[in-house]
């Protein structure tokens, strides 16, 4: 099916605002798989808030022109699909490690975050990022860390004091 010039317009258009706000991009390779597998792929990527999309290479191209996935013009070769992740930058690599894990038909080949690209090989250092719920889980753990230490620090002396009288309490009862 060829597209008129108002489609390749509208698509470029539609990748190109998708591009401007997403975090990462991941470009894969997809032949290979059945329609199934890619409905399924398909299912997973809106669940996962991740934008994903198969658009010929020259429109994707252009649709990256003068944003921070330019960088990965080059790597536009071959039947590709493209998954954009909008909310958390490992979703899409998080989604293509799962997939690919599964279909090994699916191939991840290049992948970019914040306008710097990376190999395929680095798609497990990508995925593996937390997630912003994850992130901010972390960020109060070691916010609250200090205060903790600071609170058992000043509970320990009334501790021992227990303890100790505990021991001399036990102590006097054996011996009784």
């Amino acid at each position: 099916m060829t597209l008129r010039l108002e489609g390749k317009k509208n698509i470029v258009a539609e990748v190109a605002e998708v591009a401007k706000s997403a975090m990462s991009l991941v470009a894969a390779e997809y032949s290979g798989l059945t329609v199934a597998q890619l409905t399924e792929l398909r299912k997973s990527a809106r669940a996962s808030g991740v934008y994903m999309r198969v658009v010929r290479n020259t429109l994707a191209r252009r649709a990256m022109e003068g944003t921070k996935f330019a960088c990965m013009q080059d790597s536009l070769v071959g039947p590709l699909l493209l998954a954009f992740s909008k909310e958390d930058p490992g979703a899409a690599a998080r989604l293509m490690r799962d997939f690919a894990k599964k279909f090994e038909k699916l191939q991840v080949k290049a992948l970019s975050i914040d306008g710097q690209l990376l190999a395929a090989k680095d798609l497990n250092s990508l995925a593996n990022l937390p997630t912003r719920d994850e992130a901010i889980a972390q960020l109060m753990g070691l916010m609250q860390a200090p205060i903790t230490k600071f609170v058992r620090t000043l509970v320990e002396p009334h501790s021992k004091l227990v303890r100790l009288i505990a021991a001399v309490r036990d102590k006097k009862q054996s011996a009784a």
